[in-house]
């Protein structure tokens, strides 16, 4: 998984015009940088242009994470190399947070049909561009996040949020 998160810099260069796996790569990272038990307690929302928003269970949390925003956005910007992140707003959503939670228990138990369907997404310029990954499971990872990142872009076609 480092290693994906190694390569995402140049990935996101690549293809960053695409605002849904530019949102995706930032959403990752953000998952990452927070570690796991910040992550209980957030979920990116949405990326508009360098302006990420993230749900927070309350308003202690709204508060606590507001000072910590710019070491955030510099952890942010530092692993993808580049100014992505100017600001974070954090705004009060619980449904969101149980939804999230929810949903990840959801994504432990169908973790095949998941794989399954998200590589189906893929483009053929994605699949030539991830054989140039040497490492089968870091090319696994590279194919799951650009497929996840389509998959949800056809989801918020059907249901937006």
């Amino acid at each position: 998984m480092k290693e994906l998160f190694q390569t995402m810099p140049k990935i996101l260069r690549e293809f960053g015009e695409n605002p849904e796996l530019r949102e995706a790569f930032i959403f990752s990272v953000w998952r990452k940088i927070a570690g796991e038990s910040l992550s209980e307690h957030t979920v990116p929302v949405k990326l508009f242009g360098k302006h990420l928003v993230i749900a927070v269970a309350d308003k202690m949390w709204k508060r606590h994470l507001e000072l910590l925003s710019d070491q955030m956005i510099f952890k942010l910007n530092s692993a993808l190399e580049q100014e992505a992140v100017t600001f974070v707003e954090f705004r009060i959503d619980e449904n969101r947070l149980a939804l999230e939670r929810g949903q990840k228990r959801k994504d432990l138990l169908d973790d095949e049909k998941y794989r399954e369907t998200i590589l189906k997404q893929l483009t053929p310029k994605l699949r030539r561009s991830a054989e140039s990954i040497k490492d089968d499971n870091l090319r696994l990872q590279f194919l799951l996040a650009a497929g996840g990142c389509l998959a949800r872009k056809e989801r918020l076609k059907t249901d937006p949020e």
